[in-house]
């Protein structure tokens, strides 16, 4: 068995996304202006802005991959507007890359340059609104944990179906707390109600949110997407829209550690 602790992503775009939403926006609307008012100096300012934008999106992109790996619930319906999000953000910077390239010698828009602009003006739009969408549909990179709730925890575990493995100490977790697992792959919700111990499959059936960010009450467990309810004692389902229950894990206490038995 081997075991390696992980960490949910605290994505740093948040703070880098305005940049290439400004400075790229910004590069059209320069662009734009120093057509209309038939001033180089402008265009010139808008070649510079390209150039800010590119580096600035290049640059947002590492957190973004991060966060697409690591924060975003695989197959779920986060996971495919994430998709859309990066590929839109991907086009829009390549639009702007040819736009630059089709630039006049002294650095001046044509029409190929503000065409090309313009379309990647709109795919950046678009992008733009599914990456709002995931925070705050999705809430991902943001930390929505409510109150007393401890910090974050996630570890991925791998070793034999059907064997026992300890996936946390029992002091890890208090009344109400839950701990994200990664066994053999699969993703596993490990929650804490008094002094027992549960677990169950970390996706909701509904649309595939992570029950581990979710809120945990008693022996309820609520997905932020949806709403959608389980009992993490069973995985059956006590509020929809989720109609299907979650698979549920076997786990006992000994010595002061938590075993999961992996499944097959």
């Amino acid at each position: 068995m081997r075991s390696r602790a992980q960490f949910k992503a605290h994505p740093l775009h948040p703070a880098l996304i305005p940049f290439p939403f400004a400075f790229l926006s910004g590069a059209a609307l320069f662009d734009f202006a120093g057509l209309a008012f038939g001033s180089t100096h402008l265009s010139l300012t808008a070649g510079h802005l390209t150039l800010a934008g590119l580096a600035a999106g290049i640059l947002a992109a590492i957190p973004g991959m991060i966060d697409y790996v690591y924060s975003v619930p695989p197959a779920s319906s986060g996971r495919q507007r994430a998709t859309r999000h990066a590929l839109g953000n991907v086009t829009a910077l390549g639009l702007f890359g040819v736009s630059f390239m089709l630039r006049r010698p002294d650095w001046t828009a044509g029409m190929g340059t503000m065409f090309v602009e313009g379309v990647g003006l709109l795919v950046l739009g678009y992008a733009g609104w599914l990456g709002g969408t995931l925070v705050t549909r999705n809430l991902i990179g943001v930390d929505h944990r409510y109150a007393d709730r401890g910090k974050w925890q996630e570890a991925s575990f791998s070793g034999d179906p059907g064997a026992e493995i300890t996936v946390a100490a029992a002091d890890d977790l208090r009344d109400g707390h839950m701990k994200l697992l990664h066994v053999n792959g699969q993703r596993i919700a490990l929650a804490r109600v008094g002094e027992r111990f549960h677990a169950v499959a970390d996706g909701c059936t509904h649309r595939g949110g992570s029950l581990a960010g979710g809120v945990l009450i008693g022996n309820t467990v609520q997905c932020l997407w949806h709403g959608s309810q389980f009992d993490v004692r069973s995985g059956e389902v006590t509020c929809g829209p989720a109609k299907r229950a979650v698979a549920s894990y076997s786990v006992r206490q000994a010595a002061g550690s938590v075993l999961l038995t992996i499944p097959k």
